[in-house]
């Protein structure tokens, strides 16, 4: 599992690279209503692992939640599965709004 900065998330996301990576925020579904990064696949914490096949495990994969704890640990499950690209939003979706979306609502 990698770190990804916000700022470094934000670059991916605007570059020409072919690949873009899923999105996975495994927040509530409250805490989505109430903000998420453009272009996010919502699957809660508790969800993920029985919507594993869901996923595909070459895929780059970020995982986003409201602070990056949640998401570190799924991050860590995802790889534990066979899941090779996997990245943790440092900070999630806060530092988002923190330093790439001033408009995100935060809670």
């Amino acid at each position: 599992m990698q770190d990804l900065t916000a700022l470094e998330l934000a670059a991916w996301l605007e570059s020409a690279a072919p690949e873009k990576p899923v999105l996975l925020d495994v927040r509530e579904p409250w805490e989505f209503q109430t903000c998420h990064i453009d272009g996010s696949l919502r699957m809660p914490m508790n969800t993920v692992a029985d919507k594993l096949s869901d996923l595909e495990a070459g895929q780059p994969t970020i995982c986003i939640c409201h602070h990056g704890v949640r998401s570190m640990q799924v991050a860590l499950f995802l790889e534990q599965h066979g899941f090779t690209q996997v990245s943790n939003l440092t900070g999630g979706v806060h530092a988002w709004a923190q330093q790439v979306d001033s408009t995100m609502p935060t809670y």
